[in-house]
């Protein structure tokens, strides 16, 4: 495939049509998604060291410190990086199915995206929840009660981190829906527009921050319970938006059309608002009961999801720029990583969750073991993805 410079093009730059678009690598995105994936896996980490929240395996001291940092370090993530991921597949979707139509595009995203989710949540998934078991308990024989105690007490498909997977899925689907109802109005080709102003970004976080506090009066953080797709309904009004805005993207070529100034400004509101994070919890709560951040009736309900709206839009048009303006490459590493970037999304759960398992009686902190299993982790997930990937006929799915 062809490849394209991105870190040079001005905002006026002449735009190709979607063909020709659809033909190029934009190689910042794959860094991008890169860096997303290890941030997934960093907060799984911390998530069994450090933080609250669910994940297969938990341990950790519960001191200040340790909760405080765990809880920065997932809530920075939490409020972005999943609607990154969600922005940038959406980004890709309408040049794919213009190139290959309702038919073709559904069968490779069943293929892509239905085969993996089928195989961890109903093969990986229970032999872990076993092997947890196994762990904790003993030895026992694997038995039919244990597969089929998964699919009817508890997540039937999407567990763990392939809800991602199956939420994409869902939303491809119903692009193809809409596509196909709206199949007799005029092909829009790409075109060159100005980026959103920055008033139009905060308007953006606004209704953004409507939407999620209304979610969250019914599904509340940690307490909502739709166990059998595993869905994260309260990040949903943010994913379906930031989806939305990802199809918009394309059409209109934002992520090249990024002026440096505005990324620029967008990145340094980012940083301010990750360190204002700590300050702004322990004003309405603090880090051992915020309870009243998690949706309802309160004023920390709608300051939160506000915070959380305009750090995932600076965070995105601030991590756009930099990686454009300044890793737009793909060198020996980058080229490693990259292909292997979705395959280590699907297998690190039952990595990490292993390694986890074998150093739980090390009398280290909890924060020093998140460090060691992470040094340890991220290459060995992307080097095992390598291999799966070299098996016969998975490159046709990851």
């Amino acid at each position: 495939m062809g490849t394209t410079t991105v870190g040079a093009i001005q905002p006026k730059a002449a735009v190709a049509d979607v063909k020709a678009k659809s033909a190029t690598r934009l190689l910042f995105i794959d860094n991008i998604r890169v860096f997303l994936t290890i941030l997934v896996i960093l907060q799984h980490l911390m998530v069994t060291y450090a933080a609250t929240g669910s994940w297969f395996y938990q341990e950790g001291r519960q001191d200040f410190i340790t909760v405080a940092l765990g809880q920065w370090f997932c809530a920075v993530n939490q409020a972005f990086f999943m609607g990154f991921f969600f922005l940038i597949a959406a980004y890709f979707v309408p040049g794919s199915y213009d190139r290959k139509g309702p038919g073709r595009f559904a069968k490779d995203r069943l293929i892509r995206l239905g085969i993996p989710l089928i195989i961890f949540s109903w093969v990986v998934e229970p032999l872990m929840n076993y092997m947890l078991q196994v762990w904790q308990n003993g030895p026992r024989p694997f038995t039919m009660g244990d597969l089929v105690g998964h699919f009817f007490g508890g997540t039937i498909i999407g567990g763990g981190p392939l809800w991602f997977v199956e939420a994409l899925l869902i939303f491809s689907f119903v692009y193809v829906l809409w596509r196909l109802a709206t199949r007799n109005r005029p092909a829009k080709p790409v075109a060159e527009s100005s980026f959103p102003s920055n008033g139009a970004v905060l308007l953006l976080a606004v209704v953004m921050t409507a939407a999620t506090f209304l979610a969250r009066l019914v599904f509340r953080v940690d307490d909502y319970n739709f166990v059998p797709l595993n869905l994260q309904l309260p990040f949903f009004a943010q994913y379906i938006i930031l989806f939305i805005v990802g199809l918009v993207a394309y059409r209109r070529n934002w992520l090249l059309g990024l002026p440096d100034k505005t990324g620029r400004l967008w990145l340094g509101i980012a940083i301010f608002l990750i360190l204002i994070w700590l300050p702004l919890v322990l004003v309405g709560g603090g880090v051992d009961d915020a309870s009243t951040f998690k949706g309802g009736w309160y004023w920390q309900s709608v300051v939160y999801p506000f915070w959380e709206s305009i750090f995932s839009l600076s965070m995105i048009i601030g991590l756009t720029y930099a990686f454009r303006r300044y890793l737009n490459t793909r060198g020996k590493v980058a080229g490693f990583l990259a292909p292997n970037a979705y395959t280590a999304y699907i297998i690190h759960a039952p990595i990490i969750v292993i390694i986890s398992l074998s150093i739980r009686d090390a009398g280290l902190h909890p924060l020093l073991k998140f460090a060691l299993v992470a040094l340890v982790s991220v290459p060995l997930i992307f080097w095992v993805s390598s291999l799966i990937r070299k098996l016969p006929y998975a490159d046709r799915v990851l």
